[in-house]
């Protein structure tokens, strides 16, 4: 499997288009992706529009760089499979709780399966493709290059893939909101997000202890009471990983190849621990 995305989602979506055609075919595409080939790409809907340069081959007369048209159009699902879809998932709470949070599992399509449904690309008649190029194999690799390229956004916003199908991130979100285990779940991220209240000072206020004229330097640092043997042990206080967590796993300001999710999971645990960053 190609390693061109770089989040699970992604790659995932690039599984899918294999095991639907040659992957040779679509292994050059990825040049394309990459070499700045494709002109313009844009995302509406189930709709893939994208412009890719072509190659200028004098064997076949083609003389000046030619500018092909490509599409790609996803088989959205019906309001009454998404229905049926949205009401399985907020049935369960390891699922509309992480989707709640801008995450999307990982076991997310074993749902969809449950109901003979699926997210990802599971057969041609999932989606269609065009191209204006004379090449009439499918995919070609302007085409090759666009799947790409859609993989490489899923790594931005897995989300997209609700989109492809039918149904905007916007509108999943408020139908699972609907739901008893959405309203309670939404009230709890609404208190997260409740902005601090202004008070006149955020440290606590100074008092002044006077010390008697003939101290001893080492009574008034050591004090008259003395410090304990044993410590008891601090209860452990969960802090909520809300703020991070909604961000996702590429948030924009990540460019590294590491999930940022997991980068300040172990962060935590290894402040937690006092370890060595």
């Amino acid at each position: 499997m190609s390693q061109f995305s770089r989040s699970w989602w992604g790659q995932q979506f690039i599984q899918a288009i294999e095991k639907l055609t040659d992957p040779g075919r679509l292994s050059r595409g990825r040049s394309y992706a990459r070499g700045n080939k494709v002109k313009s790409f844009d995302i509406e809907g189930g709709r893939v529009t994208a412009q890719v340069r072509g190659s200028v081959n004098p064997y076949f007369g083609v003389y000046k760089e030619p500018l092909y048209f490509t599409t790609i159009e996803f088989q959205p699902l019906s309001k009454a499979k998404w229905s049926a879809a949205i009401a399985l998932i907020a049935s369960k709470a390891s699922l509309i709780s992480r989707l709640l949070l801008n995450e999307i599992p990982d076991n997310i399509e074993d749902t969809f399966k449950q109901l003979n449904l699926n997210l990802l690309p599971a057969s041609a008649r999932d989606f269609k493709t065009s191209c204006s190029c004379p090449d009439y194999s499918n995919p070609c690799k302007h085409i090759a290059g666009v799947y790409y390229l859609v993989a490489a956004e899923l790594d931005q916003d897995p989300f997209l893939l609700f989109e492809l199908r039918g149904l905007s991130r916007e509108e999943l979100l408020r139908e699972l909101a609907k739901s008893p285990l959405g309203q309670a779940l939404s009230a709890e991220l609404q208190l997260e997000q409740q902005p601090p209240k202004p008070v006149d000072s955020y440290y606590a206020p100074l008092e002044t202890i006077k010390v008697p004229a003939k101290t001893e330097l080492r009574d008034f640092w050591h004090g008259a009471k003395r410090l304990p043997q044993t410590m008891e042990v601090l209860p452990d206080n969960p802090v909520s990983g809300i703020p991070v967590k909604k961000q996702g796993d590429f948030p924009g300001f990540w460019d590294r190849d590491n999930s940022f999710i997991e980068a300040m999971e172990t962060l935590y645990e290894q402040v937690k621990a006092k370890g060595q960053l």
